[in-house]
């Protein structure tokens, strides 16, 4: 029998994180949200180089959630790909295009700093 998502702590954000990196998104940050909401205990939020590169980003993740057993992932802005966000329960996951990602800056109101923001390059 196999177990279910929730009975394995980290399977869910591990999953979404390989899917993540074998898409070759970029800056991808893991932000615990325990204690912060009770919306998720975790957001990724990765950047993707152009609108096609975060909708199969953003596929890609769907289908392993859908193989992983996690039940209708809620999707939105797949029809834009500037900005999709893929809620899987326990893990909330945001794909972004560059300058959309630099726009809202997820990552400073969430309390963590973006990578690479303020450095010379």
């Amino acid at each position: 029998m196999r177990e279910s998502v929730e009975s394995q702590p980290g399977v869910l954000v591990q999953t979404v994180l390989r899917c993540l990196e074998d898409a070759k998104v970029e800056e991808i940050v893991c932000i615990d949200l325990n204690g912060k909401t009770a919306l998720a205990d975790t957001m990724i939020i990765a950047t993707g180089r152009s609108n096609t590169h975060v909708g199969a980003a953003a596929e890609r993740v769907m289908k392993a959630l859908k193989e992983l057993g996690v039940v209708a992932p809620r999707v939105e802005g797949l029809s834009n790909c500037d900005w999709v966000l893929v809620d899987a329960g326990d893990a909330i996951v945001h794909l972004f295009r560059p300058e959309v990602r630099q726009f809202y800056n997820l990552e400073k109101m969430w309390g963590q700093d973006r990578p690479g923001a303020g450095q010379a390059g």
